[in-house]
C-alpha cells in the first residue's frame, strides 16, 4: 500500500551535488494535508485508506454536503479532497483532524507523482503520435505531408477499429510519474524538491506517493 499527501507544483529550478554536477528539479508545496476520514476493513467500506483534504476555499462556494463532510472532522474547509490506501498498521495510528506532511519521505527516497498533463488543444497525427508523416513530397502530392494516411480496411470488416491513433484533443490526461527521487525536504517551508520533471503546470495538483515495496520472487 502507498501513503502520499497532496500538494501544488510550484515549478522547476536546479541544483548544484557536492560534484558540482546541475541536478534539475521540481519544487512541491506541499502544506500539511487534513485527515478527514479513516476508512478501514471492518467498516462499511471494506478496504483501508485515509481521505486527506489540502488548500483553502471560501465556505460560500460548497455546498452544504460537501460542508457537513468538513464538520464532521471539525476542520475548515478545503481546496482538495483526496484518498490513499494504507496498511491496517498504518491506518491504527491515525484519526480524523490530524495532519500529515513532507516528513513522512525520505531524503533519497523514490515516489511515485500523479498529475494532470499540460492541455495542448487539438493536434495532429504528427504531434499527438509522433507520426512521421508522407513520404513522397513529389508526383502530384498537395496538403499531405502532415496527414496520418489511411484509416480503415476495405469490404470487411468495412469500419475503423476502436482507438486508433488519429488527430483530436491533445493533452489533459492523468500522468504517472515513477521512480522520481527526493533530492531535499524542507519541513519548515512544507517544501518537497523532487529531480526532474513532473507532469502538470504551474500551480497544478498533485499527488505524491511512496513507492509500495516490491515484492520478492519466489526461488
Amino acid at each position: 500500500m502507498a501513503r502520499g499527501i497532496i500538494g501544488k507544483k510550484v515549478g522547476m529550478t536546479q541544483l548544484f551535488d557536492h560534484d558540482g554536477n546541475m541536478i534539475p528539479v521540481t519544487i512541491i508545496s506541499a502544506e500539511p494535508n487534513t485527515v478527514l476520514q479513516v476508512k478501514t476493513k471492518a467498516g462499511k467500506d471494506g478496504y483501508t485508506a485515509v481521505k486527506l483534504a489540502h488548500g483553502s476555499i471560501r465556505p460560500s462556494l460548497l455546498n452544504r454536503p460537501q460542508l457537513g463532510v468538513f464538520k464532521a472532522a471539525g476542520v475548515e474547509p478545503r481546496r482538495t479532497i483526496a484518498e490513499f490506501r494504507l496498511t491496517d498498521a498504518e491506518a491504527a495510528v491515525l484519526k480524523m483532524g490530524d495532519t500529515m506532511g513532507v516528513s513522512i519521505f525520505a531524503e533519497g527516497g523514490k515516489v511515485n507523482v500523479v498529475g494532470t498533463s499540460k492541455g495542448k488543444g487539438f493536434a495532429g497525427v504528427m504531434k499527438r503520435h509522433h507520426f512521421k508523416g508522407a513520404k513522397e513530397y513529389t508526383h502530384g502530392t498537395h496538403e499531405y505531408r502532415r496527414h496520418g494516411g489511411s484509416i480503415g480496411m476495405g469490404t470487411y470488416p468495412g469500419r475503423v477499429f476502436k482507438g486508433k491513433r488519429m488527430c483530436g484533443h491533445m493533452g489533459v490526461d492523468r500522468v504517472t510519474a515513477i521512480n522520481v527521487r527526493v533530492v531535499a525536504i524542507d519541513t519548515e517551508n512544507n517544501l518537497l524538491v523532487l529531480g526532474g520533471a513532473i507532469p502538470g503546470s504551474r500551480n497544478g495538483i498533485v499527488h505524491v506517493l511512496e513507492q509500495p515495496p516490491r515484492l520478492k520472487k519466489k526461488g
